[in-house]
């Protein structure tokens, strides 16, 4: 069953998309540094990234450095990472230099 799941790279690259494993959205040489389940919000208009990849774990943000890379599909939403716990909660649109691809 196909499923909106994304991943991040070491890279900084935001991978996202409806798949069957989180695997299916990694790119020949990419180091994937976790990933988890996404969802649009248009009311709030937001992109709401939370849980973890069973293979990858949560994202591990403080790997990637400079820029974080985004699918132009999501330019104009602000991007929020829920975890497991209060702890885990990141404004990504606040802690990285967002560029659009």
């Amino acid at each position: 069953m196909m499923e909106p799941k994304f991943i991040l790279t070491l890279s900084g690259h935001l991978r996202i998309g409806s798949v069957m494993m989180h695997k299916e959205l990694l790119l020949p040489n990419d180091t994937c540094v976790g990933g988890g389940f996404w969802e649009v919000d248009p009311i709030a208009m937001k992109l709401l990234l939370s849980g973890r990849s069973y293979d990858y774990g949560k994202p591990r943000w403080s790997f990637v450095t400079g820029k974080l890379y985004v699918p132009k599909d999501y330019r104009g939403l602000r991007i929020e990472y829920n975890g497991d716990s209060l702890m885990d909660f990141v404004d990504v649109s606040s802690e990285f230099e967002i560029s659009y691809y």
